[in-house]
């Protein structure tokens, strides 16, 4: 069977659902195709977080217009996403990082956000049972926040199926062709032709540009997270130890605690395997932080991929094949860009032209630049 859109996107994450929500609000007829199910890969893995504490103007700029588009999602949907703003505290324990942070936030509040360094005394008041033993300082964003992963891709896919746009799940293509148009081919033996494809599978990604002959560098990692049991909010923000055995972990309004840490060194690989090691050592770290954490119950643990890139910025173009659109490489921040990146990238794949400066994100770029915030 053989079916014709006029652009077709690969990759049912955050990225894929809501840059195919506004390439359809322009009115494109398209088709979403997806492995597995919606968000499956990466997005319905992550922990949740939203912040705008980055260190380069454009990253900046794209979280300030996606807190906007969070704060709007309820009205839009007709249903919460359960969006907070309960603050980012990003931890500084040596003085290299404190002049980091001092560095980034004077690009920050250039750019509009409403970000402060505090004391260590005054990050205690933020978060009174912080232990700050050894911090030096902090920064804090209180406008940053979290939402619930699920609802917004529930929210996509509604307004999708509104106006009744095709979904290919749990159907793996097998083939990725460019002839007049591009031709996909899916496990199931359809065939979906296309003038415009988009790239947007996470980890999958780099696998597909091989078939159009691409050598994207993008490199899974394998990266765990755990949830606890409920208990009465005591944290607030997400808190954020950047030191080699540090963590991040925020509580979300229902009582459970979110959490995970960046392992030394990292995990290559497509996996979702998890680790006895991770949940001892994620524990001890938190109740480091928040010592009355000690008696609390976890849950559960999961794995899932960061598709990281070799300057932790995305990648969001087109490609080197004219109208084959990549956007991968989110370096864990993919929940939290996925609104306002993902309505750009869908301007330019309709317009031909950027409505924004996305040269930072360019497939081109020199990739020798560094994301100081990753």
């Amino acid at each position: 069977m053989k079916r014709t859109y006029d652009a077709a996107v690969i990759g049912a994450g955050i990225i894929g659902m809501a840059t195919a929500y506004y390439l359809s609000e322009a009115g494109m007829d398209l088709a979403v195709v997806e492995k597995e199910s919606i968000g499956s890969g990466s997005t319905l893995r992550c922990i949740a977080g939203i912040r705008q504490q980055f260190s380069t103007p454009t990253s900046i700029g794209v979280m300030k217009e996606s807190v906007s588009l969070f704060s709007q999602m309820e009205e839009e949907f007709g249903f919460p996403v359960d969006f907070y703003q309960d603050g980012y505290l990003l931890m500084a324990h040596n003085q290299k990082l404190e002049e980091v942070f001092k560095s980034n936030i004077e690009v920050q509040k250039k750019e509009g956000v409403n970000v402060s360094l505090l004391s260590p005394q005054e990050a205690q008041s933020v978060v009174p049972k912080l232990n700050t033993q050894g911090l030096r300082a902090a920064a804090y964003c209180p406008d940053d926040g979290q939402a619930y992963p699920f609802a917004v891709l529930k929210g996509y896919k509604d307004k999708l199926d509104e106006k009744k746009r095709d979904f290919y799940l749990h159907n793996p293509v097998v083939n990725l062709q460019n002839k007049k148009n591009f031709l996909i081919s899916l496990q199931d033996g359809t065939v979906i032709e296309a003038p415009k494809v988009l790239l947007s599978a996470g980890p999958w990604t780099a696998e597909l540009g091989k078939m159009m002959g691409l050598d994207l560098p993008l490199y899974p990692e394998r990266h765990e997270a755990i949830v606890t049991e409920r208990i009465p909010r005591m944290i607030g923000p997400m808190l954020v130890d950047y030191r080699k055995d540090g963590c991040y972990f925020h509580q979300f309004l229902d009582g459970h605690i979110l959490g995970c840490y960046s392992p030394h060194p990292n995990v290559p690989g497509i996996r979702k395997d998890s680790s006895l090691e991770f949940i001892k050592e994620m524990g001890r770290r938190m109740v480091r932080l928040v010592p009355e954490l000690e008696k609390v119950h976890i849950l559960r643990q999961w794995a899932g991929c960061y598709t990281m890139t070799p300057d932790g910025s995305p990648i969001v173009d087109q490609s080197a094949v004219d109208n084959l659109y990549v956007a991968s490489g989110m370096c864990g921040h993919g929940f939290m860009l996925g609104p306002a990146l993902s309505k750009h990238l869908a301007h330019f794949m309709v317009e031909g032209e950027w409505d924004t400066d996305f040269q930072e994100f360019s497939i081109n770029r020199s990739f020798e630049s560094k994301e100081s915030l990753k």
